[in-house]
């Protein structure tokens, strides 16, 4: 019996359903969680039941709020093209440079359109089209999952998507909740309105690149016809580069427009829309030359050009595409400066008519480069790139790698050597040519040679400055480091690459001439770099600041070094290659020329306090590319006919002509004088003794043997002016100069200290010559107040020059 009872208990736990074994037979509960009758894991794992019931429930709230949606929303009012907004372009007054319109259109009808036209488009945006609802759920299903892997962005859009963003949300969309948006308005539009008529709207719609939307502009600029004209491979083209119409336009990506069109082809013939003899014959169309609107004509064409590039900078912080920019309705105030842009485009044009160089016209094939930049900014003042942009559409003041800099990269080894205290008094041997250790790196010849070969005796870093002695500053250079020579002038704003081998102070690198002209606004700053930039305010059409620059000021170097830096410029312009056309100017300015090698190049770059300007030639070959030299034309600055271009000749004849009536106005009148020299370093030893292995080709003007521990020459110091006349005398007695004292009664100067003096600081002078300090004696001196000791004579002319006024040496 009672194996019986056993028997039929198992047979009862047997019977039971597995799950429910051991459970107790109490009434469930409502919520029933965690689950009861259950142990360990599976009391806390919902079952299936709930868990499907979760999802169709959740399913259905979705699926009902996706309805809801789709009753409420309404589809807006289309956006013509009266909606958009033209941006204008001012210059720094003000005044009109130009404007951005927005939609080059001319409105066709779609049943106009041969039907390979609509087709094209659909094979290579959407192959669906035509029996979809309007979305694709699979290609938004597989964007979302791509997006959410971090793969390149994808949107899943059909074309009903993308015409009720281009027609009517007139915005590119890219968050997720603006998506699901778009598509209940593409399911509506689908149900509201025939596949044709959202195909015609669409075509006229897009843009398709060369500044045209619609299909008929785009027909046309492309093609020269209209669109009801278009070939089946004219249509596949144009149908190709939709998704980057200014990338793969054929003119500047032909290889990629023809693969893409390839494949739309393909698709055409894949989808029934042409015959197999129609894609046999199809091949890839010839477009006509691009040519932009009158807006970039002339030499202002490359100005637009550099506002529409820096508008679509990310790194300046503007970020604003050229789609955006035609429909923004933005008001782009610039830093040019009309009055000064006009006298720029007069002065090319008189040098280009051959005005400036006595009826000769230059070579067709000599280029011109200038600009001007305002030290306290880094805003262009002006910029001349080209004569016409729609001829030429490459700005030769920052395009591609630039032109070699020649000699006007000694100031960036001038400032290195500075910075490590090696003083404008410190003195090298500069005879040519000189073989100087260590100059080629390359293992091959360590000769350097000053231009024309001429030879100089002991001189210190002012003379080598004003004459560009190449040997000098070749020994220098390897003294401070070419890498610090570098570092200086990418400090300064160079961006281009420099190199770092010792033969970068003769300008061996490639520079923009604005990297120059804003690189020696930085010296004109007293060491503050700014960004040069063109554009300065951009206002939103409410008047709102969208955005707006200083320019990102930087000290990058010490007052004191550039005072000493821009000193020995000045003497450049004073009695150097600068002195024929720049020095009758008749105001302070700081510069250098600079000849490459072969003649390849020639510049003038030169400042005052308000303004830095950079002129520079180049030439290309036959080739339209390559650079040749830069062909003779006019008189030479010293007299007779010019043999080659050289920095004192056709561009110092420029920068005179432009800035001569530049300098002239008020806002660059304000301030005439540099800060005075500040005498940085006090080694007036050679730091630098080169190998006289070969004799000099010309006999220097002073023993190259001579010790150089006794200078034949001193400088008058800096700083005395206010100084005590005891520490004044000392000073020059110091550098072995004769104080002579000369008493003057003065309201505003203490007595017993220093007035003025005579010469000026920094006058290079034979050593024991006289100096004159004029010493207060108060107000109440004597009315007539004799000189304790007779001056002596002063020099008539200034060491380094010789009687016809041209300078001993540099690079011309």
């Amino acid at each position: 019996m009672a194996g019986s009872t056993r028997a039929s208990a198992s047979r009862s736990r047997r019977s039971a359903p597995r799950g429910t074994r051991g459970r107790s037979t109490a009434k469930r509960r409502f919520w029933d969680y965690p689950r009861s009758g259950y142990h360990g894991l599976h009391r806390w794992l919902p079952s299936w039941r709930f868990l499907l019931g979760s999802f169709l429930g959740f399913g259905f709230l979705l699926a009902g709020a996706v309805v809801a949606a789709y009753a409420t929303i309404e589809l807006p009012d289309p956006s013509e093209d009266i909606s958009a907004q033209t941006t204008t372009v001012y210059y720094a007054d003000g005044d009109v440079m130009g404007t951005y319109a927005v939609q080059k259109r001319e409105l066709v009808d779609f049943a106009d359109l041969p039907k390979y036209v609509g087709n094209a488009v659909v094979a290579a945006e959407d192959r669906t089209f035509w029996s979809n609802s309007g979305i694709s759920v699979t290609g938004m299903a597989r964007a979302f999952i791509n997006n959410v892997r971090g793969g390149q962005k994808q949107g899943g859009s059909t074309l009903t998507q993308q015409y009720v963003e281009r027609y009517y949300v007139n915005s590119t969309t890219t968050d997720y909740l603006g998506k699901a948006k778009e598509a209940l308005l593409a399911l509506k539009v689908n149900k509201q309105q025939e596949k044709p008529e959202i195909l015609g709207n669409y075509l006229n719609t897009i843009y398709f690149g060369r500044d045209t939307y619609g299909i008929q502009a785009a027909s046309q600029a492309y093609f020269g016809h209209d669109a009801k004209d278009m070939t089946v491979s004219e249509a596949a083209m144009i149908a190709a580069i939709i998704p980057a119409p200014n990338a793969w336009d054929p003119a500047v990506a032909p290889d990629k427009a023809e693969a893409r069109w390839k494949i739309v082809v393909d698709r055409m013939l894949e989808d029934g829309w042409i015959t197999q003899a129609q894609h046999d014959e199809a091949a890839f169309p010839t477009t006509v030359k691009y040519v932009r609107s009158t807006k970039y004509e002339g030499p202002q064409g490359h100005l637009l050009k550099m506002v529409e590039d820096e508008m679509a900078s990310a790194d300046r912080g503007i970020n604003v595409s050229k789609e955006k920019l035609d429909r923004g309705g933005f008001k782009v105030y610039t830093t040019i400066q009309k009055p000064v842009q006009d006298e720029l485009d007069s002065a090319v044009a008189e040098l280009l008519k051959g005005e400036l160089t006595d009826g000769e016209k230059p070579s067709k094939n000599m280029k011109v480069a200038v600009s001007s930049v305002d030290p306290a900014t880094g805003g262009i003042v002006a910029l001349y790139g080209g004569p016409d942009f729609l001829e030429d559409q490459v700005n030769r003041a920052t395009y591609g790698d630039g032109v070699q800099a020649g000699s006007t990269f000694k100031p960036f080894t001038l400032v290195a050597a500075l910075q490590q205290g090696i003083g404008l008094d410190t003195t090298y041997k500069g005879y040519s040519p000189m073989d100087v250790d260590g100059w080629d790196t390359s293992g091959g010849d360590d000769q350097v040679t000053n231009f024309d070969g001429e030879s100089f005796g002991t001189i210190d870093l002012v003379d080598a400055t004003a004459k560009s002695v190449n040997t000098v500053y070749a020994q220098l250079n390897l003294e401070v480091g070419a890498k610090e020579t570098a570092r200086v002038a990418t400090e300064a704003g160079v961006t281009t690459p420099v190199d770092e081998y010792p033969s970068n102070v003769l300008g061996s690198t490639s520079v923009h001439p604005l990297d120059m002209a804003n690189a020696y606004a930085t010296f004109a700053a007293q060491g503050v770099r700014h960004d040069a930039h063109i554009v300065e305010k951009v206002l939103n059409p409410d008047g709102s600041t969208f955005f707006e620059t200083d320019g990102n000021p930087d000290r990058v170097f010490d007052a004191d070094v550039m005072a000493d830096a821009t000193y020995a410029m000045t003497q450049v312009v004073e009695r150097g290659s600068g002195e024929p056309f720049i020095k009758p100017i008749g105001v302070p300015i700081a510069g250098k020329t600079g000849t490459s090698t072969g003649n390849l190049s020639a510049w003038f770059v030169g400042y005052t306090p308000t303004i830095a300007t950079s002129v520079a030639l180049s030439q290309v070959g036959s080739d339209g590319s390559s650079q040749v030299t830069i062909t003779p034309v006019g008189p030479s600055p010293y007299g007779g006919e010019l043999t080659q271009v050289t920095g004192a000749s056709i561009p110092a004849n420029l920068w005179a002509t432009y800035m001569t009536p530049v300098l002239a106005m008020d806002q660059f009148a304000k301030v005439r004088e540099f800060p005075e020299r500040a005498n940085v370093g006090e080694d007036t030893k050679p730091t630098w003794t080169p190998k006289p292995t070969q004799s000099p080709t010309n006999e220097p003007t002073t023993d190259p043997t001579q010790d150089p521990t006794e200078p034949s020459e001193a400088r008058v110091p800096g700083r005395l002016v206010g100084r005590t006349q005891a520490d004044a005398v000392a000073a020059l007695l110091a550098v072995g100069l004769e104080p002579v004292i000369v008493s003057q009664p003065s309201d505003e100067v203490p007595a017993g200290r220093v007035i003025s003096i005579d010469p000026r600081a920094g006058t290079a002078l034979p050593v024991g010559s006289p100096v004159t300090l004029v010493i207060s004696s108060g107000p109440e001196a004597p009315p007539d107040p004799e000189p304790t000791q007779t001056p002596g004579p002063k020099p008539t002319k200034d060491p380094g020059t010789d009687p016809t006024g041209k300078p001993d040496g540099g690079d011309g």
